[in-house]
Parts: structure tokens; sequence; C-alpha cells
């Protein structure tokens, strides 16, 4: 038996769902997928100037949890950036 997924608080649900780079189509190997978690991090790390301590906190979730949320977004961005992807917001 798996344990049971973390619930993040997650106060912010961006109104764009996708970010393309020009008129590419959406195929399932051009998309690269962040969780709203992932973006919520995100904008708590680097938008609102939050030490990982407090962002945590403010998510209900411990440090190290939020450390490995936030390594996955910076990953998941980089790659769309870099390779030219379309970043895909999904629902979690």
């Amino acid at each position: 038996m798996t344990r049971p997924r973390c619930r993040f608080r997650i106060n912010f649900y961006p109104r764009c769902r996708d970010f393309r780079p020009g008129d590419l189509p959406c195929r399932e190997s051009n998309c690269v997928e962040i969780s709203e978690e992932e973006i919520e991090a995100l904008r708590l790390k680097n938008m609102k100037d939050l030490d990982q301590t407090e962002a945590a906190a403010k998510m209900g979730v411990s440090q190290s949890t939020f450390q490995r949320v936030l390594s996955s977004a910076y990953k998941k961005v980089t790659e769309s950036l870099v390779k030219g992807k379309i970043l895909k917001i999904i629902k979690t």
C-alpha cells in the first residue's frame, strides 16, 4: 500500500493553462506538464521572495517536500525553455 498523497494549500490558480513558443501545435511529445503545486511553489519562492521554510509553511508541507516540488518545477520550466516545448499546467 502506498502512502497517501500530501494535500497542498494552493492560493493561486493561473488563468492561462499553457504557454507556447510561437504557434506550435499541441502534441504529447511537444508538451511538458507542470502541476498547480509546482506553479505555486515557483510563485512563492520567486515572486513573493519567501524563503523555503516560509513558503513550505504557506503550502502546508514540510521544507523537504517543498524543495522536491520546487526542484521538479525548475527542471520542467527549463526543459520547456531550452527545448522549445509547450508548458502545460495540469490540475492535480
